[in-house]
């Protein structure tokens, strides 16, 4: 491996979660068959490290649970941060939608009840509001098979800007007088 620092480099970058020395260890050994140590693979990482910290970048390495990874700096938090609410506003499916109603209003709900509700299987769906951690497990229902019990979660809540269930919106609030057939009676 002709730069070492840029293999090291390109593999934090690459990965989605932290990255442990040893790791890089293996991969590094896998793919040259050189070995390096801990300390030779450490002082790599740290001059990787400064050289985002002097270089003016919107990101930089960080430590993480015991490995390396890259991270948005914390002034840029709010512009990343409202870049994924947009996305995730843009990306609920009708039928995510539907199912995401049904766990609000029905909550502790199973994935049966949901499926009776709608007519159709919800495994995509459910595990795609998981995914986005809009809804949650909140536990194990009594009835038989002890299914799973789904209900939303704080960022459901976020999502909604609503502080709890009792705001969501009731039948009521979705009438429309002018849609109504006939004359009134007091």
């Amino acid at each position: 491996m002709e730069n070492i620092r840029l293999n090291i480099e390109a593999l934090i970058f690459a990965s989605e979660q932290s990255v442990s020395v040893k790791e890089i260890q293996a991969v590094i050994m896998a793919v040259s068959g050189e070995e390096f140590s801990e300390e030779e693979i450490k002082e790599h990482v740290t001059a990787i490290q400064a050289k985002y910290e002097d270089g003016g970048f919107a990101i930089g390495l960080l430590e993480i649970n015991g490995g390396y990874q890259f991270l948005t700096r914390a002034d840029y938090y709010q512009l990343v941060h409202q870049l994924q609410i947009q996305r995730s506003k843009k990306k609920l499916s009708q039928a995510a939608l539907e199912t995401l109603a049904i766990i609000a209003y029905r909550q502790p709900v199973t994935k049966l009840e949901i499926e009776q509700i709608r007519g159709v299987s919800c495994d995509y769906t459910i595990q795609k509001l998981l995914e986005k951690e809009l809804i949650a497990i909140t536990g194990k229902s009594d009835g038989i098979g002890k299914p799973l019990l789904y209900g939303t979660s704080s960022l459901f809540m976020d999502y909604f800007g609503i502080r709890n269930n009792s705001e969501l919106p009731q039948l009521k609030d979705f009438t429309n007088d002018e849609n109504e057939i006939g004359e009134k009676t007091e």
